[in-house]
């Protein structure tokens, strides 16, 4: 008995789906199948070696201002302008017809008449006008006669 059937599940396959249009639809389908895969692939590769291109162009950039940086700052470095820039800040010489004025540190009062008023103008700026007022002089120049 299991003699016959498994002559008929034999028969039933080979006759049934074992055809060659059938082989040939199943090459064809893995053959598309691979095919598909390696070119998903090969895209991801070429998307990721795409990324690193970018980024080494990044670098070369940030890499060729940093050179024009270093060039230009040489230049201003041997100019004449920073050469007597440097000259007057670190010994304090002056060029002919320039008058130096050399100031004492402030006094305690002068810090203290510099604190108060420097908190009335932050009480006077603290306070502020009305919604309706602020638009009032923007449409009326209210701000110009201030």
């Amino acid at each position: 008995m299991q003699k016959i059937n498994i002559r008929k599940l034999y028969y039933h396959l080979r006759y049934r789906y074992f055809t060659i249009n059938n082989v040939v639809i199943s090459a064809a389908l893995l053959i598309g199948a691979s095919w598909a895969w390696g070119s998903i692939g090969v895209m991801q590769r070429n998307y990721d070696l795409q990324k690193e291109v970018d980024a080494k162009s990044r670098q070369l950039k940030l890499a060729d201002l940093d050179v024009q940086t270093s060039t230009f700052e040489k230049k201003y470095y041997q100019s004449t302008e920073y050469k007597e820039l440097a000259v007057r800040e670190r010994l304090g010489l002056a060029t002919p017809g320039e008058n130096v004025l050399i100031l004492p540190p402030n006094s305690d009062a002068a810090k203290k008449a510099d604190a108060q008023l420097s908190n009335v103008t932050i009480v006077q700026s603290s306070v502020q006008p009305s919604k309706f007022q602020q638009w009032m002089n923007f449409i009326f120049g209210g701000n110009i006669r201030d």
